[in-house]
């Protein structure tokens, strides 16, 4: 594929969207929908696309057979819609992360564990950081800058994959994007990925349906976020969910035959004046407001902490959230981390009391990658934890605990196990 020539191609689609633009505007007309719009693209696509095979012929050069035709239209039109030369890493269903250092350090890592590096996607750094900011512009509910002046973002690409992105505190601009595999994913599908056992998914079903308060605690990339959705398809369609993230990405609005009635909140940065900017916690709280069946967050990372746990304690149950952590028990001290930085400034005892009255269970997700043991990459429940109360601290419960091959088995009797019989939960298949 020769780049120079789709980047080329791709000004010329888009001086012609831009003037049909123009044209509809100047005669009073509405503005094409999204999908009008990407049609109308394909039709300038092959207009220039002929008109560049007539110039070849005139230079007495060969013109491109019909299938490089074909790829250069479909790479001219992911430069305009999609995400450029990402598209292919993004289509490829067996990648589970693309980490760039840089236009040309490309390190691809798969679903089996495998890890290799991948072909240049940008020219230069400088178009690398074009084809970002062209995606920052367009994804998510607002634009967001990715300049100098704001040197770090994150957003929610077209199929779901999250990006992070930073420049100028690195020599070169570097980029992390976290493929979403499993948009639509259901508890039985992790059964059946080897994630956890029927019992425990039965288990978790259960406290779901019970309306328990439950936090996914795990590493990076260990699979909170799936197993978050998957709860979160557990719930009842008839209730009303209100999602809240720094960058959409759980994305249960997207299924309105599971649930028809979702809000999405996405936190909104300052503009350049320093201005507009609405915070994790701001959304939490006008989530309150917004007559929620439940309020999910997304991912705990700082001080709204302390207004979610307020919204558990005052009737909003059934909430679900993730944070990172290394275990189920070191969630306590994390939360009193960020309880202690936010505006509240709520002590280590206080904290432990508004956690032992907001969260019910806690749920940790474990990675191994065995693939250079000849296995694969792994994920799975190892640990559910149960809040049982405070004296000094948080008092808790492992109800589920890492067995022989580190997925969670049952360990300790469960305190609202009859509640969550009445929601299908059978304590007796363990010997409770």
């Amino acid at each position: 594929m020769d780049h120079g020539l789709v980047k080329r191609l791709r000004g010329d689609v888009g001086d012609r969207l831009a003037e049909q633009r123009r044209l509809d505007a100047a005669a009073g007309m509405p503005p094409m929908s999204s999908e009008d719009e990407r049609q109308f693209a394909r039709a300038l696509i092959s207009q220039v696309l002929e008109e560049h095979a007539r110039s070849e012929l005139i230079a007495g050069r060969a013109p491109l057979s019909a299938q490089e035709e074909e790829d250069l239209a479909e790479a001219i039109h992911a430069a305009l819609f999609g995400v450029g030369r990402l598209q292919p890493l993004l289509e490829d269903q067996q990648i589970e992360n693309v980490d760039i250092n840089g236009c040309d350090r490309v390190f691809i890592g798969y679903a089996d564990g495998r890890e290799v590096m991948g072909e240049p996607v940008a020219e230069s750094d400088e178009e690398l950081i074009e084809l970002i900011q062209v995606l920052a512009a367009y994804s998510g509910l607002s634009s967001r800058p990715f300049d100098s002046a704001n040197p770090q973002l994150d957003l929610r690409l077209p199929d779901g994959s999250r990006l992070s992105a930073v420049m100028d505190v690195t020599l070169r601009p570097a980029i992390s994007i976290r493929r979403a595999r499993m948009g639509k994913v259901f508890l039985a599908d992790l059964v059946g990925n080897g994630t956890m056992s029927p019992y425990a998914a039965s288990f978790l079903a259960a406290a779901v349906a019970a309306r328990k308060n439950i936090m996914i605690a795990g590493a990076t990339n260990a699979g909170k976020t799936t197993l978050l959705r998957a709860l979160a398809n557990q719930i009842p369609p008839e209730e009303r969910l209100i999602t809240v993230e720094r960058a959409l990405e759980l994305g249960l609005d997207h299924f309105p035959e599971l649930h028809p009635n979702v809000v999405a909140f996405e936190e909104r940065l300052p503009n350049s004046e320093g201005q507009g900017a609405i915070t994790m916690a701001e959304l939490v709280r006008r989530s309150l407001r917004m007559n929620p069946s439940r309020v999910i967050v997304g991912e705990v990372l700082g001080d709204e902490i302390v207004t979610m746990l307020n919204a558990m304690t005052q009737g909003n149950d059934g909430s679900l959230s993730t944070i990172h952590s290394n275990s189920s028990l070191e969630v306590f001290n994390r939360i009193s981390t960020y309880a202690i930085q936010a505006t509240e400034r709520l002590p280590v005892e206080a904290t432990h009391m508004l956690i032992a009255g907001a969260i019910d269970f806690v749920v940790f997700q474990d990675k191994k990658n065995e693939y250079a043991k000849g296995g694969r990459l792994r994920r799975f429940v190892n640990s559910i934890r149960e809040v049982t109360g405070v004296d000094g601290r948080v008092l808790s419960s492992e109800v589920f605990a890492p067995g022989p091959d580190g997925r969670a088995v049952p360990h300790a009797p469960v305190s609202c196990a009859d509640e969550l019989a009445e929601f299908g939960f059978d304590p007796r298949r363990s010997g409770w």
